[in-house]
């Protein structure tokens, strides 16, 4: 069997075995190619047709076999994944690496001297921020310390010991004094009646990670607070949220914030606090 029919082979049993994706991929196509490849240690541009031997099947079917009948995420049986191009560790201690966030940092047009990814699980916006930064001093922060673990592995991978400072602290509460240019967060947003909905595959990641109360924004009500008070003159919160933005405008109807992408808002405070004013009844917004 050539390695371009065991890709396709496997994409036939993923769809036949209705897997659900969402943690680096969306189609069985890419996730059979995900797992193959890399399950072989080979690059994502390997060619088709590399003939592939006995053990690499055994392997693989190894591989296969536990995503279809746990549905564990490709990520977690392959302890990698991949955003905007890098590689990081991964296990179940932190959620799968996707941020809608790594894709607008390259683009990012202010000047940063400071970064803070707030929320940082596996450290993987902390990384994309040293590098698309390359002068910048970059904090990462989370209140497990399981997640850190993980976040300095990818810390010593990525070589940036040197810039790149882990703290554990519940949001802001160990940043005393620390202003930023630019926060980044992809914090726990999903909804309690979501989580109870949750496939399979996410429930492989740790709950902590991901529900953040009855409309998935306790956690970015909190970070929206306190952030005016770790900011430079200029200074943005870059801030994911998935679906949730009519929650935000419903706490929040004045808040003055931009969309880069539908997922993750933009908020560059005009005053040292954020208000929590009811919009007036039947006001449009």
């Amino acid at each position: 069997m050539k390695l371009g029919e065991l890709v396709t082979q496997t994409a036939r049993r993923f769809n036949a075995a209705r897997l659900h994706y969402g943690h680096g991929t969306d189609n069985a196509r890419d996730e059979a190619a995900y797992l193959v490849l890399r399950g072989l240690d080979l690059p994502f541009h390997a060619d088709a047709g590399i003939p592939v031997s006995d053990a690499d099947l055994r392997r693989v079917e190894s591989l296969v076999g536990r995503r279809i009948r746990e549905r564990i995420p490709t990520a977690y049986l392959l302890k990698e994944a991949w955003l905007d191009g890098l590689p990081f560790y991964v296990d179940r201690r932190v959620i799968v690496p996707r941020s809608h966030i790594a894709g607008l940092l390259h683009a990012w047009p202010g000047r940063v001297r400071r970064a803070l990814d707030m929320c940082c699980g596996s450290g993987c916006l902390s990384v994309l921020a040293a590098r698309a930064f390359p002068l910048a001093k970059v904090d990462a922060v989370d209140v497990s310390g399981a997640s850190l673990a993980v976040a300095e592995r990818n810390r010593r991978m990525h070589r940036l010991e040197h810039r790149l400072e882990l703290v554990r602290s519940d949001l802001f509460a160990r940043l005393r004094g620390r202003r930023y240019d630019l926060i980044l967060t992809n914090p726990p947003y999903v909804p309690q009646a979501a989580m109870r909905r949750l496939p399979r595959e996410y429930r492989y990641e740790p709950g902590l990670a991901l529900g953040a109360g009855d409309d998935g924004m306790d956690l970015v009500a909190r970070i929206l607070e306190a952030a005016p008070a770790h900011l430079y003159p200029g200074g943005a919160v870059l801030c994911e949220i998935g679906d949730n933005r009519a929650a935000l405008e419903r706490r929040y109807p004045r808040l003055p914030v931009t969309w880069p992408v539908p997922q993750v808002f933009l908020y560059r405070p005009r005053s040292g606090a954020v208000s929590r004013t009811p919009a007036r009844p039947g006001r449009a917004r």
